[in-house]
């Protein structure tokens, strides 16, 4: 796919790894909608540097757990550029409950961490389909977590909602082929705002514990994860169904001592 005059959906493209591919895919020449649900400033920050680095792109707020702010989400695009390519599902939602700790998990809390995770990357996959099926040449890249494989993460909710969205990517690359490509990639510790806020004090340690375990020696940064998403939608035509981990190793464990 040419990125150049190419129209993306990026959900929840207000900050850290969505606002980075957003800016990634405008530096190509893209056209992006910048969604956001609450970080109006922020979004609207983020369009401004997409228009910078020479592509264009217009906000929409729109919550992708309700399936009419989807289809809406999808009529912008349409209506601004009249075609729509690739579609980053970034948008997401956890809690921060140990794993151990069962009664601090409510059932709400459960359902509204499945409605943003799993539910509204399928509701966008499904708004977006028919533009992409007219001219036959679209990619969805689902954003993922390494704790959809391994089980670990912020809650169990979130480990069991990236879990779903890993297979629900098989089912949807089947189900849109030949015409839409559909991909996962799988970050590990990403050294965002959303870490740092919910780890408090504790971040620094955290981000420095992550690093020495993982193979690579390092914690994941947007830029590092926002280029195989890029890789995804432009250059893997031969590529769908398939879900990448992106963690420094860290899913292979601690590298042996020499």
């Amino acid at each position: 796919m040419d990125v150049s005059g190419a129209v993306f959906i990026v959900t929840g493209s207000a900050t850290g790894l969505g606002a980075t591919v957003a800016q990634r895919l405008a530096g190509k020449g893209g056209r992006v909608v910048v969604n956001y649900t609450r970080s109006l400033a922020e979004a609207e920050a983020t369009a401004d540097a997409c228009r910078e680095l020479g592509g264009d792109a217009i906000l929409c707020q729109a919550d992708v757990s309700v399936d009419e702010d989807c289809r809406r989400m999808a009529q912008a695009a349409l209506d601004q550029w009249g075609r729509i390519d690739g579609l980053v599902n970034n948008a997401a939602t956890s809690v921060i409950v140990p794993h151990h700790d069962l009664e601090g998990l409510s059932s709400d809390d459960f359902r509204r961490v499945l409605d943003v995770n799993v539910v509204g990357a399928f509701q966008m996959a499904r708004a977006v389909t028919p533009a992409m099926q007219q001219h036959g040449n679209g990619a969805i890249v689902n954003v993922s977590s390494g704790s959809g494989f391994s089980g670990s993460g912020s809650s169990i909710a979130y480990a069991a909602s990236k879990a779903a969205l890993n297979v629900m990517t098989f089912s949807l690359a089947r189900a849109l082929a030949p015409e839409i490509r559909v991909n996962a990639v799988c970050p590990g510790v990403m050294q965002t705002r959303w870490w740092r806020d919910g780890l408090g004090d504790g971040y620094d340690a955290f981000i420095e514990r992550y690093a020495e375990s993982a193979p690579l020696k390092t914690a994941g940064t947007t830029e590092a994860v926002a280029d195989p998403i890029v890789w995804l939608l432009e250059s893997a035509a031969h590529v769908t169904g398939e879900t990448i981990l992106v963690d420094a190793g860290s899913h292979l464990g601690p590298s042996p001592r020499r």
